[in-house]
């Protein structure tokens, strides 16, 4: 009973990972009973801790995210190594955030330790910054190992060219809220997502939304990568404005990595 408790929780928090459900039911639909929370009004971000007693960390937690990527210590920090594969164009509307589930198979190592791709988001704009500066768009890759524990790498978007190898994901998103996307025959490799350059910040942080749980390993890369205009405004449509304030860096350390 213990073991399957575990899993619920671990499953809970999988799903509400930097922009998913605020309660354990499919993929962010309300649920009975459920809290409302939300980027603006009485549900917004400076009040998440206030919503409810499973929210407090948002608003009394130490090691929130996301940051201002700014000044971190520069050092040789082991290099990320991906091992994404293709996937069905599997397409959700949380009521959030527009995210793309994956199968087992695609996994991420850091420092010693492997994870599992579960889903990535976007959010709009960026959630992190970078020296002070904001970007159109955030992605965040979210994975999980074997003890439950999460680790995410987030990637800033800027306007630039059209971005070939996310157009099924900007083409199928669905628009209303717990509909899904998963259109026959198209497929989606995260692998061709991340830039050529993979130099990382790395910090210890908590997921973008409610219930804001700490120790979510984070690796913010330092390229971004770029989407054309209407694809930026075709998300816009649908979400905007969902990206949770920076939040105080406290005692935490934020390491650069110089490696060349």
């Amino acid at each position: 009973m213990r073991g399957m408790t575990l899993l619920m929780v671990a499953a809970w928090l999988l799903v509400s990972a930097c922009g998913g459900a605020s309660t354990p039911v499919e993929h962010g639909g309300a649920g009975h009973g459920a809290v409302h929370w939300a980027y603006t009004g009485e549900g917004a971000p400076e009040h998440w801790g206030e919503l409810s007693e499973e929210f407090a960390t948002c608003g009394t937690g130490q090691a929130q995210s996301p940051i201002d990527i700014v000044g971190a210590a520069g050092t040789d920090l082991p290099a990320l190594v991906f091992h994404y594969q293709p996937a069905p164009l599997s397409l959700i509307n949380n009521g959030h955030a527009i995210e793309q589930e994956f199968p087992e198979g695609s996994t991420l190592e850091s420092s010693g330790r492997t994870y599992t791709l579960k889903q990535f988001h976007v959010h709009g704009p960026s959630e992190h910054t970078l020296n002070g500066q904001s970007f159109p768009m955030e992605m965040h890759f979210v994975h999980r190992a074997e003890d439950g524990s999460l680790a995410v790498v987030g990637l800033w978007i800027r306007e630039g060219a059209e971005n070939a190898a996310l157009e099924g994901f900007f083409a199928n998103m669905p628009t209303a809220e717990a509909r899904t996307a998963e259109p026959e025959g198209l497929t989606l490799d995260p692998a061709t997502i991340l830039p050529a350059d993979r130099t990382y910040a790395r910090y210890s942080g908590s997921l973008t939304t409610p219930p804001c749980t700490e120790g979510v390993a984070w690796h913010m890369l330092q390229q971004p990568i770029e989407a054309s205009a209407e694809q930026l405004a075709r998300f816009a449509a649908l979400y905007s404005g969902t990206n949770r304030p920076v939040q105080p860096l406290h005692e935490r350390a934020l390491e650069l990595d110089n490696t060349p």
